[in-house]
């Protein structure tokens, strides 16, 4: 994964709204799952819902299935695999950089 798609990820799990979204439509994943119905589990307004979710749309973490009039949403998997693994990859890497500290006598 690129850095610019890497950090742009980051940018949309950089809020605690969109993480409730995540895990609201992981939780609810076994049936069609529209914003009224993530709006219900959230003390915000669908206006609100909706731009948040626009931004994990943007980002790939989520896909709009058209139903009807509605539009429901389901997490990508394979993106948040993606990202758990550059993630990993770059801790890695940061720690091969960082020097360990030494431990201080007690």
């Amino acid at each position: 994964m690129q850095d610019d798609d890497f950090a742009t990820l980051m940018r949309a799990l950089g809020h605690p709204v969109r993480l409730n979204i995540l895990r609201i439509l992981v939780r609810e994943q076994q049936r069609e799952c529209c914003c009224s119905d993530v709006t219900e589990s959230l003390p915000l307004a669908q206006s609100t819902v909706s731009q948040h979710i626009k931004v994990l749309l943007d980002a790939g973490l989520i896909e709009r299935k058209p139903r009807g009039t509605r539009n429901c949403y389901v997490v990508q998997h394979d993106r948040l695999q993606a990202l758990g693994s550059a993630y990993a990859s770059m801790l890695q890497t940061l720690g091969a950089v960082v020097p360990e500290r030494e431990s201080e006598p007690v």
